[in-house]
């Protein structure tokens, strides 16, 4: 049971154990002047409902979800934001009181901003390229069309995959191995391969024209993907931690209705990754 009388959040996945999301959360509620515990939880597959409901019976109030159950989430909260509702997705859980849930997602505003600001490149009239078809690319997509680029492409390992998320949001599909040479500005890896270091299976001529290679994982195993898109022609390469911060930081305003400044977090992270 939790006895603490500091607030209670976390944050469910699996794998967990390499989440920066408490040194993060914990850097939010500094600027706040506030003391909050912060945990993460490892979730069986199958499992999350039943681990949401005892976390918050114990008194949590408020949680992020991450791979693979963001659409677990999705399913198990009561309403959702406009955004979660457009993503089909759900990474950020607020309890509404009376054992009822809000589900919100995050994840678009935090790696739109990140592009837009930190890493100075324009959405805008640009051709999209997207890797991997799960939750997180899923929670993105209606974020970036809302900065009306040219076009939005998603390729996936799986094709039943991705064409189920270009129908639902109108955008394009293609084959992994007959994907266009010299055709995208960004290319954004959302696939789950970040998190054991391996590339998707994608030719280097797709980052001939490429402005931005941008990995939704953040740290070590975002190197594999980035080294390669580098020495194949991209012009700059991102990791996902300035997505990470940013995501959070709309987590932590919906929970406690305080806004932090993400940029020196950011930096604070960096020094810690």
């Amino acid at each position: 049971m939790m006895n603490s009388t500091k607030p209670r959040y976390a944050v469910f996945g699996n794998p967990i154990a390499h989440s920066k999301s408490p040194q993060i959360h914990q850097q939010f509620a500094a600027q706040e002047g506030v003391q909050i515990e912060y945990e993460r939880i490892l979730t069986e597959p199958g499992g999350f409902a039943e681990a949401a409901a005892r976390f918050f019976a114990e008194g949590g109030q408020g949680a992020n979800v991450t791979v693979p159950f963001k659409t677990d989430a999705y399913d198990w909260v009561d309403e959702h934001s406009e955004r979660a509702q457009a993503a089909g997705a759900v990474n950020t859980v607020i309890p509404l009181g009376g054992g009822r849930f809000r589900g919100d997602n995050t994840d678009g505003a935090g790696l739109v901003n990140d592009i837009l600001q930190a890493q100075g490149v324009e959405i805008a009239g640009k051709r999209i390229l997207i890797l991997g078809a799960g939750g997180a690319v899923r929670g993105v997509i209606p974020v970036l069309l809302a900065q009306q680029p040219a076009a939005v492409t998603v390729a996936n390992r799986t094709p039943a995959k991705a064409e189920e998320l270009a129908a639902r949001f109108g955008i394009q599909t293609a084959s992994l191995d007959a994907l266009p040479h010299h055709h995208f500005d960004i290319v954004i890896n959302g696939t789950s391969g970040g998190l054991s270091g391996s590339i998707p299976d994608v030719e280097a001529g797709v980052f001939g024209a490429c402005e931005l290679a941008y990995d939704m994982v953040y740290g070590e195993g975002a190197q594999a993907f980035l080294d390669f898109a580098r020495r194949s022609g991209a012009k700059k390469t991102a990791d996902g931690l300035g997505m990470l911060v940013g995501q959070a930081a709309c987590a932590y305003a919906l929970w406690r209705g305080f806004e932090p400044d993400i940029k020196p977090v950011i930096r604070y992270m960096k020094e810690a990754v």
